[in-house]
């Protein structure tokens, strides 16, 4: 690809850039923001770095979008992060009104681009992204699924110490306390983990993912995650830019898929050169299927905050 832009110089998106580029997944990198200077020391300190780990995608740092015109991918990453007690939904207004001006301008220099959103409220701003953008549903995509995931997967791995490779698990739902990591769908290389873990200790184990974010912000205290962020926003680009066809959990905007509409939330999809190219609809328990709906209520909530 020639160019995919990040939008947000904070943590997330310089660690994202920096990841893109050392994986070249693009001719030129673009770091946004709008305080001035930032972006362009980030973006020079990054390419100082190519001659060491021997990539060539050029970083750029700018405070404006006509660098990024014609971008392939925008990862937006804007947004005030999550402060110790501060809820998801406590970032709504700010992070509204920041996506939303981020997103027309993103739609004005390049009309054609796929947006990888990672500010929070997540879902809700995929949402706000979708509306102000004008861009069919294929092409926002939430990167919320494939951090819970490895989130969760990381916590199978140290329980039974095996390789995080041999773990394939979903989490669906929002990106907040209600996400819903599906069990049944859970195997350590093909072996239903109910079969080597025991049930209260699943349990635990999906309470800590459910509160996994929370978990790395108290440690923080100013600030929140980045590292773990920034890898599955560069994953799902890199599964666009290679047309991969993943099939990762991301939000998606749902129109009748799992008896849910007019809401962006975690499932299953496909995920190749075009975006979002197939929702998969897998067969839920009775309790996950409750655990998902009530996961999507949490979502339409704020959005009836913010007008939807």
């Amino acid at each position: 690809m020639d160019k995919i832009a990040v939008v947000g110089a904070g943590n997330v998106g310089a660690t994202a850039a920096q990841r893109l580029a050392e994986k070249e997944l693009a001719r030129q990198v673009v770091l946004i923001d709008v305080v001035e200077g930032i972006p362009q020391g980030k973006g020079l300190d990054e390419w100082e770095a190519a001659p060491i780990e021997g990539f060539d995608s050029r970083i750029i740092g700018t405070n404006g979008y006509e660098e990024a015109a014609g971008a392939g991918i925008f990862i937006v990453t804007a947004g005030i992060a999550r402060k110790p007690g501060m809820s998801r939904d406590d970032l709504l207004n700010t992070n509204a009104s920041i996506v939303r001006s981020v997103s027309e301008n993103i739609a004005r220099v390049a009309p054609d681009s796929i947006i990888i959103m990672v500010s929070n409220p997540l879902d809700v701003m995929c949402w706000v992204a979708r509306e102000a953008s004008g861009f069919p549903k294929e092409r926002v995509i939430g990167m919320a699924g494939v951090l819970d995931t490895a989130r969760y997967r990381s916590f199978l791995a140290l329980e039974l110490d095996v390789s995080v490779e041999d773990i394939q698990a979903m989490v669906l739902g929002g990106h907040g306390d209600t996400m819903v990591p599906l069990i049944s769908y859970t195997t350590i290389s093909g072996i239903p983990v109910t079969q080597l873990i025991p049930q209260d200790r699943l349990d635990a184990i999906v309470d800590r993912t459910r509160k996994g974010g929370g978990e790395i912000v108290a440690y923080l205290k100013t600030g929140s995650a980045y590292y773990a962020p920034s890898a599955a926003a560069v994953q799902m680009a890199e599964a666009i830019v290679k047309d991969k066809k993943r099939i990762l959990p991301c939000a998606a905007w749902l129109e009748g898929e799992y008896g849910l509409s007019g809401l962006f939330l975690g499932v299953p999809v496909k995920i190749g050169r075009n975006g979002i190219e197939q929702i998969l609809e897998v067969e839920l328990t009775n309790a996950e299927r409750e655990a998902l709906e009530k996961s999507a209520e949490a979502v339409r909530e704020p959005m009836r905050v913010i007008g939807g």
